[in-house]
């Protein structure tokens, strides 16, 4: 049951990288791509659809790490504590620029929230980089480190590579870029290696410190037959906002 469950929060973590990972890195790509404000609407609506049905994602993992691997917990929230505060303020801006950005009108309204968006997505690609370094290293390094820093510069440019990826696939040409979905689905991929890099180092230590199986056979039972709906909901997103569709007209985020 430790091994099933491993590999539960494996692609859970996997599928936030690869799917909310797109929408950090169109958010990372706005000050670069979104020289006008007709590009900028256009690069929110592409990611708009999908933006609540990836965070999904996160709630998975953080309910999968808190109820498989409680030791773990007090070592995140403990010797991360100022980097996950960060790392959810990050998150809360760049929402409240995807939200409010069209609230009112007017350049320097829309310039505000933009930079949150772009700002938010920033904090947020380099927090995971350096969440992934302390993993790595057993939580015994401090939150700021150099190489931390670089693992975090590392998972933005891959994360603003999927995103632009994602450009090419959802608005084929407007931004410079065509892309299939073979190739999104690669760059998703690489995306998530980081993340799937540390998790590969950190497997026996898990394997080890999982909680008790009596608990595992009850999250099982719990939260299991859950996940057909929550892998259903996905897949009629992806396939109601494919390229084509006429839903991708919206000029912004509602």
């Amino acid at each position: 049951m430790e091994v099933i469950w491993f590999a539960v929060f494996t692609a859970l973590l996997a599928g936030y990288f690869a799917l909310e990972g797109f929408d950090l890195g169109v958010g990372l790509l706005l000050p670069v791509l979104g020289r006008t404000r007709e590009n900028r609407d256009r690069m929110v609506a592409a990611m708009a659809p999908y933006v609540l049905a990836n965070e999904v994602w996160l709630v998975a993992v953080a309910g999968t790490m808190f109820g498989v691997y409680p030791l773990l917990e007090g070592e995140v929230l403990f010797g991360l504590y100022p980097l996950v505060v960060a790392m959810l303020l990050c998150w809360v801006l760049r929402d409240a620029g995807l939200w409010f950005r069209r609230r009112l009108d007017g350049p320097a309204w829309r310039g505000f929230w933009d930079a949150a968006i772009a700002f938010g997505s920033l904090g947020l690609s380099v927090g995971w980089g350096m969440a992934l370094y302390a993993a790595a290293t057993g939580f015994g390094s401090p939150p700021v480190h150099p190489l931390g820093l670089l693992l975090g510069v590392v998972v933005t440019l891959l994360l603003a590579f999927h995103g632009w990826t994602f450009l090419g696939w959802r608005t084929p040409g407007r931004f410079g870029v065509t892309r299939s979905g073979r190739v999104l689905l690669a760059s998703g991929i690489v995306a998530a290696l980081p993340a799937l890099g540390v998790l590969g180092g950190a497997m026996p230590y898990l394997l080890e410190h999982s909680a008790p199986a009596a608990t595992l056979n009850v999250l099982s039972v719990m939260v299991l037959p859950v996940a057909p709906i929550m892998l259903g909901a996905q897949v009629w997103v992806w396939r109601t906002f494919r390229p084509g569709k006429d839903a991708y007209r919206l000029p912004s985020f509602f």
